[in-house]
């Protein structure tokens, strides 16, 4: 453990080197300007720093808003900006790239800066273009008629998803005139601060449907009992190691996140619910997923992962987690890990999109 925190604490200091050094070579510019730059992109990337190790709610909204667009943003313009660079030293050893472009060079630094600002913009283009992932199952059990969910996860209400963002989820979510909307956690990013001075609770209310929740970790991050507050002031019907057959004859049950070390066991959750109606188990963190097939349960919905955000991280996340993102059938048990509607952080969709989950759930019968 000792080992991979030393890891994950180098690899950005490495990083911001690396940068550093190729910016210093690139531009075409007197030393005093050169340092200047520098500096200015270590204040923008010591801003996460400052953010994490100080917090925002001191600050009035407006300004905690651009220290976390700042700070956020910098860890992931810094991974593209180093594989940049990756990518150019590697074209200038297979001889593809000449020298004169890495050294005080305006074409070069114009290349670069050209490259990462039409990433950025398309990132940020892509990330406000919500995704609408159909999904159709079939069950033998038995439905009055066929039932259709909305399924999100991973709202991170804040400081960067704002009442505004929000609203227009709600209006997308309310066109599909569903039976029920399922909220698999993170509701809250880090601090309630900018959702009760938005007032989000009053458009939680404005969803046409009953909306049901597990908590996520970031429910926990922003203190956990503010936010169970929060959310039940919302009018949503929250699911914490508990379990509930409603009308339409679906079970559900809602797992606590996994950073409550006390948190039920599923299967004694599974014990205290009805397993002969279409029972979804809500939890956030898609880790044991053998355990709902193992338990009998029907469905699976959970989220967490993003998928990474952006590539390639979400090649990461394919080799961390058995399912990363998107559909799973593992027997009779079907999954489905959502990259999230929101997302932490600069509002950046590379390589993954953000997406809402319109669930239909049909009767064989």
């Amino acid at each position: 453990m000792k080992i991979w925190f030393f890891v994950f604490m180098l690899l950005p200091l490495v990083g911001c080197c690396y940068i550093g050094w190729h910016v210093w070579r690139i531009l075409p510019l007197a030393n005093v300007y050169k340092v200047i730059v520098i500096l200015l992109m270590l204040i923008c990337f010591g801003t996460l720093f400052h953010n994490f190790s100080f917090g925002l709610e001191r600050y009035p909204l407006s300004v905690a808003r651009v220290l976390y667009a700042i700070g956020t943003s910098s860890i992931i313009v810094m991974l593209y900006l180093a594989m940049l660079f990756l990518a150019l030293d590697l074209g200038h050893l297979l001889h593809l790239v000449p020298s004169s472009f890495l050294r005080h060079s305006a074409v070069g630094s114009l290349s670069v800066v050209g490259i990462m600002l039409a990433l950025f913009v398309y990132g940020n283009i892509h990330y406000y273009n919500k995704v609408r992932q159909p999904l159709v199952i079939d069950t033998a059990k038995p439905l009055a008629r066929p039932v259709k969910m909305v399924l999100i996860s991973d709202l991170h209400l804040g400081y960067h998803n704002t009442r505004a963002d929000f609203e227009k989820w709600v209006e997308m979510i309310n066109k599909e005139q569903a039976d029920m909307v399922l909220i698999a956690g993170d509701i809250v990013d880090i601090s309630l601060k900018p959702i009760l001075e938005e007032n989000m609770a009053e458009v939680f209310s404005k969803v046409n449907a009953p909306v049901y929740a597990c908590l996520g970790n970031h429910d926990y991050y922003a203190g956990e009992p503010k936010s169970e507050q929060f959310i039940r002031e919302s009018g949503i019907h929250l699911l914490r190691d508990t379990c509930v057959t409603l009308p339409n004859g679906i079970t559900l049950i809602g797992r606590d996140d996994r950073t409550n070390m006390r948190r039920k066991p599923l299967a004694q959750l599974v014990n205290d619910a009805d397993l002969s109606h279409f029972t979804i188990l809500l939890d956030h963190q898609p880790y044991h997923l053998e355990e709902a097939q193992q338990l009998g349960i029907d469905f699976q919905f959970s989220g967490h992962t993003h998928y990474g955000q952006v590539w390639p991280i979400s090649w990461i996340e394919d080799m961390m987690y058995e399912d990363a993102f998107g559909p799973l059938q593992k027997g009779k048990t079907h999954y489905y890990v959502s990259s999230g509607i929101g997302i932490w952080g600069g509002k950046f969709r590379i390589g993954t999109h953000s997406e809402y989950v319109v669930l239909t759930l049909k009767c064989l019968n």
